[in-house]
């Protein structure tokens, strides 16, 4: 199978939505070949799998799909068999884009989905973690900040504003890492997000 042929193809699922671009796809495909060189994963299944893991993104940021990880997993395996990959390989590519999700109550039961998972995460952390995050709320027209409503009285899963995000979602990242790789780097991104909103509080209250 062509895997460039495989990129052009899963490219084209994409808008362009900065938050969850084609840009991301590959951030985390080299997220994930850095995992794989302190992890022994089959580096063919996690390459594909990140190739493909938010193909169905698009569709349900448009309202058309409720589940993108699981929509995702079988367009993933249409597209895989019309290209001959064997079957042993593409339920392992189709279980590792099923569990990706953050908020999916299933858990990744290979090294190759755990990797997927790890550098998927680590994408929303970090510098770029912070871009994607107040983009993402942005195109929702989600406040960044709202003093009237901190982060431990929000009862939403994820935060109502995207500074509450950061404090409800993303700072516990690196507790959800699966490999001892993925939560090395996720640690020293973290750091960097807590430095931000340490920064971010004090121009809040005029102090910096």
């Amino acid at each position: 199978m062509d895997i460039e042929e495989l990129r052009e193809a899963a490219r084209t699922y994409f808008d362009t939505s900065p938050a969850h671009d084609w840009h991301h796809v590959q951030r985390v495909e080299t997220l994930a070949e850095r995992l794989l060189e302190a992890v022994d994963a089959d580096e063919r299944t996690v390459r594909l799998a990140a190739i493909l893991h938010d193909i169905g993104r698009t569709r349900e940021d448009h309202g058309d799909i409720d589940d993108h990880a699981a929509w995702g997993a079988r367009e993933a395996r249409s597209l895989l068999a019309a290209r001959g990959v064997d079957e042993g390989r593409i339920d392992a590519v189709c279980h590792a884009i099923r569990v990706h999700r953050y908020s999916s109550d299933r858990e990744p039961e290979t090294l190759e989905a755990k990797v997927l998972c790890d550098a998927d995460n680590l994408d929303a952390l970090g510098a770029v973690g912070l871009a994607r995050s107040f983009t993402y709320g942005g195109e929702r027209g989600q406040a960044i900040f709202d003093p009237d409503l901190p982060p431990a009285e929000d009862d939403t899963p994820g935060g109502s504003t995207q500074y509450n995000h950061l404090h409800k979602k993303i700072l516990d990242l690196p507790e959800r890492m699966y490999t001892d790789a993925g939560r090395e780097v996720a640690e020293s991104r973290r750091a960097f997000v807590e430095t931000f909103l340490d920064r971010f509080d004090r121009e809040i209250d005029g102090d910096a």
